[in-house]
């Protein structure tokens, strides 16, 4: 384990995993993020309500959800190819976790938006605001500290199924534990791998905690 050729192997995979977390969530919020708002203000409860373009975007959204990640992985591999050049490493890893984490993130914002008091909603209505204004000064900042909330918790729901792509040559932390610890057997890698993991999953919850405290202007 402690063989300088593992711990530089180790090295890079921990950065390949950071890399395919953070670049995945990124694009996942730049996805999500909008189709959330979408969601909320064309539900029928909402402040633009367009019933069929909202069934229509959450079936599409609950069927990418109810597919298995690892299975979405290797269906989306043509797709990968043709947009990345190979369905191997982080860089291809990437387009499969974007797919598989932009619904989560659409109903992790969905989730967070209506949390929001509808009395706030009803004021700015009152006041002559648009959906848009409404959606950009009054359910974004409103709804910030849940948001962040929702961030934490799908960066390290991300961060787990990177891992979980390593069965099928993406690199990082998941093929390092699957390739030396599972299939050579080598416990102590996985082990390691496993703690590695961890630390960087409490890591990413406890800041992302933190902010969204220090964002409540409830507390």
């Amino acid at each position: 384990m402690f063989k300088e050729g593992m711990l530089s192997l180790v090295v890079s995979g921990f950065w390949e995993t950071i890399y395919m977390t953070l670049i995945s969530t990124l694009f996942a919020y730049l996805i999500g993020l909008p189709l959330g708002l979408i969601l909320v203000v064309t539900d029928k409860d909402g402040i633009k309500p367009v019933p069929w373009l909202n069934r229509l975007l959450g079936t599409i959204i609950n069927f990418i959800r109810s597919v298995p990640f690892l299975i979405l992985l290797v269906a989306v591999m043509p797709f990968t190819k043709a947009v990345v050049g190979t369905v191997i490493g982080p860089k291809a890893a990437i387009v499969g976790l974007l797919i598989a984490a932009a619904p989560f993130v659409a109903r992790m914002v969905e989730s967070s938006l209506k949390e929001v008091e509808k009395g706030v909603i009803e004021a700015a209505q009152s006041m002559g605001a648009s959906p848009f204004q409404i959606m950009v000064r009054v359910l974004l900042p409103e709804a910030k500290p849940s948001l962040l909330v929702g961030g934490a918790i799908s960066i390290t729901t991300i961060l787990g199924y990177s891992a979980m792509a390593g069965f099928v040559g993406a690199g990082g932390l998941g093929a390092i534990a699957t390739n030396y610890g599972y299939y050579r057997g080598q416990q102590d890698i996985m082990y390691v791998m496993v703690i590695l993991m961890v630390i960087i999953v409490q890591v990413f919850q406890e800041a992302g905690m933190r902010i969204s405290k220090h964002t409540d202007r409830r507390l």
